[in-house]
C-alpha cells in the first residue's frame, strides 16, 4: 500500500448520454496538444510556484486533452469544475493532483482532484475544487473559465491512499485544513467506493474504519460539507467526522451542531492511534507540520504519516 462516484450538489453537467460524443471531440491532434502543454510551461521565463514546488514529483506521461462539463460554488471563496477527460488512458489514484494547462495563460496550475477514481471510471470525468487567489491559473477558473472550455491535465503527486485487495486492512485517519479537504475528500469517497464493492460483491479490499477531521475558517468554508455527512450517514459503522470552526461569527445551523467543535486538538488525534492506522494530512504548512511531528512523538511509524501541504 502505498501512500504518500458520488456527485457534488448542485453541478452543472454533460448528459451522460452525450459524454461519447462530447469525449470524440476533444479528441486534439498531437502537435495542437503539445503546443497547449509546452506552450504554458515555456511562456514563463522562470519556473512557477506549482512547477517549481513539485519538480521533483513523479509525474504520469499521459497529458489528456479535457472539457469543462460543469461548475459550481462551493463556498464565497472556492469554485468547483468538473472535466471530461478525454484520454481513455488517463487513471490516478486518490489523492493525487493535476498538472493543469490553460490555452494562453503561460502559468502551469495544480491543483488536487477532489472525486473518486470511480468516477472516471465510468463516466471519464474528474472534478477539482479551486480556491480564490491572485495565481493566473486560479483567477483564470474564477474569472474566465465557462462550460465548454478546453485544457489539458496530467497527473502527478506522491500522496495517495490505493489499497489492493491481498493488502492488510487499515483504518484511515484523515486531518484536512480548508482546501486541503480536495485530496483527502478524493481518499474519502474512495473509501465508500471501496465499501460498497466489499458490500456488493463480497470482495475487494477490506477497509477498517475511516475518520474525517475537517477545520475551516467558518461554516461556510466547510466544502463538500453535505457530501461528507451523507457517507456518514450511508456507513454509520465505518465512516465518522468531526468539523471544525476556528472564527465562527454566525450561528451554526441544527443539520452540522452535532458535528461541530473549535480547533482540532492533539488528543482528539492520539486517541485514534494504533498500528492498524494510517493518518493523511493535508491543509497549511503549520498544520501540516504540527499534527505530523505530534504523531511522530507519540512513535507513530513515519511510514503511516501522509502529509501534504497547500500553499
Amino acid at each position: 500500500m502505498a501512500c504518500a462516484a458520488v456527485m457534488i450538489p448542485g453541478l452543472l453537467r454533460c448528459s451522460v448520454g452525450a459524454i461519447r460524443t462530447e469525449a470524440a471531440s476533444l479528441r486534439l491532434t498531437l502537435s495542437t496538444l503539445r503546443h497547449l502543454t509546452l506552450t504554458s510551461i515555456m511562456k514563463s521565463k522562470r519556473k512557477t510556484d506549482h512547477m517549481e514546488r513539485t519538480a521533483s514529483v513523479v509525474r504520469r506521461e499521459i497529458v489528456s486533452a479535457a472539457k469543462v462539463c460543469g461548475a459550481a460554488s462551493e463556498s464565497p471563496s472556492v469554485k468547483s469544475l468538473r472535466l471530461l477527460v478525454a484520454d481513455q488512458d488517463f487513471s490516478f489514484k486518490a489523492g493525487q493532483w493535476v498538472d493543469f494547462f490553460i490555452p494562453g495563460v503561460s502559468v502551469v496550475g495544480g491543483f488536487s482532484i477532489c472525486s473518486s477514481p470511480r468516477l472516471l471510471e465510468q463516466e471519464r470525468m474528474i472534478e477539482l475544487a479551486v480556491k480564490y487567489t491572485n495565481h493566473p491559473p486560479a483567477l483564470w477558473v474564477h474569472n474566465t473559465c465557462t462550460l465548454d472550455s478546453e485544457v489539458a491535465v496530467r497527473v502527478g503527486g506522491e500522496f495517495f491512499f490505493d489499497p489492493q485487495p491481498a493488502d492488510a486492512s487499515r483504518n484511515l485517519v484523515l486531518i484536512a485544513g480548508g482546501v486541503g479537504i480536495n485530496p483527502l475528500l478524493s481518499i474519502l469517497r474512495h473509501a465508500a467506493d471501496l465499501l460498497r464493492e466489499r458490500a456488493n460483491k463480497r470482495s475487494g479490499y477490506e477497509i477498517g474504519t475511516i475518520k474525517l477531521f475537517y477545520s475551516a475558517k467558518n461554516t461556510s468554508e466547510l466544502l463538500f460539507k453535505k457530501n461528507i455527512l451523507d457517507l456518514v450517514n450511508e456507513f454509520p459503522e465505518k465512516i465518522a467526522c468531526s468539523l471544525h470552526v476556528t472564527k465562527q461569527t454566525t450561528q451554526i445551523s441544527a443539520e452540522l451542531k452535532p458535528y461541530i467543535t473549535g480547533r482540532i486538538t492533539e488528543k482528539e488525534i492520539r486517541d485514534h492511534i494504533s498500528k492498524e492506522t494510517l493518518f493523511y494530512i493535508c491543509g497549511p504548512p503549520p498544520m501540516t507540520d504540527f499534527f505530523s511531528k505530534q504523531l511522530e512523538n507519540h512513535h507513530v511509524s513515519k511510514e503511516h504519516i501522509c502529509f501534504e501541504k497547500w500553499w
